[in-house]
Formats: C-alpha cells, structure tokens, sequence
C-alpha cells in the first residue's frame, strides 16, 4: 500500500511540475508582419512600414528618378531621430534602400557609415598578396553617387490622465551632389492617440 501511494504522489509531482513548466512559459505565436500594431503610441512596426511605403513611391515618381535615361547612383546618409523617443533610423533607411533596389530604378552607393568597410575590402584585396592581379578589384574605381537622400524624424507627444497623443512626422530630401540642388522632397505624417 505504502508502495503504491508513493508511486501515486511522484505521478502527481511530476505532473504539476510539467503543468506550471507549460503554464508558466511564454505563449509564443507568429503575426501577419504587415498586420496594424497598435500595442502603444510609440513607434512601431506599422510606422516604418508606412514611411518606407509612401517615400519609395514619392521618390520613384520624381522627376530625378522616374525621368532618369539611367538609374540614378543614389547614396544614404542616415536619417536623424529628432524624437524624444529611441528609434533605429537604420531600419527605416534600410527598408527604403531594399524598396528603391528592387524597383530596378535606383542604384545605390556605398554610404558614408559603409565606406570603411569598402575601403578595408580594397585594402585587403590590393596589399594583402593573397589575391591573383586578375582577380583583384582595383582602387580607383568607385562610382560616385549623383544624389544623397538624408532626412529626419520628429515627434511631438502631448499627456493627459487619460489620453497620451503623438504626431510624427518624417522627412525625407534627394539632393544633387555636384548641384547641391534639392531635387525631390516630401514627408509622411502620423498621429497615434492611445487611451487608458
């Protein structure tokens, strides 16, 4: 008898134990990535997507880009956060750089955060010794861009008890490098208003 009810708790110690393990866990499940995010006010998901979105199309139907024989050598600079909020305005470039590039229109340059990498890759390629002459990409020949597209993100965030209200708005800018003209320009609007 003894045997049996130990044999019965263990079963039941251990069962608990794989229950509070399950329950206890995080619920892990996948979204549709292009689905609305609306968890707070801050920046999100559905921001970038909308910004990347709307500037791909604007810049596209530019006269710069769309009247182009060829297309256009373009190089970035990143875009400035002038919110009080921390935002990764790498992710939002980088989405429009991948946009531009597919579109088939654009051909990007390396930018100023990417030119060390670039100078390093010819450097070991021209001094190491390691490679055949042939095969070697020589200095020298970097194309540079005809434009630059820079911009910046700024917020205005208002607080009541009740109610938290943020206005985002990000501007984006091609620039002629030789020129120093602006050549296209345009910016893309949010208001999120959260509710406690």
């Amino acid at each position: 008898m003894k045997i049996h009810t130990k044999t019965i708790y263990l079963s039941i110690f251990a069962l608990s134990t794989v229950l509070l393990a399950a329950c206890s866990g995080p619920q892990v499940r996948y979204g549709d990535a292009k689905a609305v995010e609306t968890v707070n006010a801050n920046y999100g998901s559905t921001d970038l997507q909308m910004i990347a979105e709307a500037m791909t199309r604007s810049l596209l139907q530019s006269k710069a880009i769309s009247g182009s024989k060829d297309a256009p050598i373009v190089t970035l600079a990143d875009v400035k956060n002038k919110t009080s909020e921390y935002i990764d305005t790498r992710v939002i470039t980088d989405k429009i750089r991948t946009q531009l590039t597919k579109s088939g229109q654009v051909r990007f340059a390396v930018s100023v955060t990417e030119m060390q990498n670039q100078t390093d890759e010819l450097k070991r390629q021209n001094q190491s010794g390691l490679y055949k002459n042939s095969t070697i990409a020589k200095t020298g020949n970097m194309q540079g861009a005809q434009y630059r597209i820079e911009g910046s993100i700024a917020s205005i965030v208002k607080n009541t008890k009740d109610v938290k209200d943020v206005y985002y708005v990000f501007n984006l800018n091609l620039i002629n490098n030789e020129s120093g003209l602006l050549e296209w320009a345009d910016e893309k609007e949010i208001r999120k208003t959260a509710t406690r």
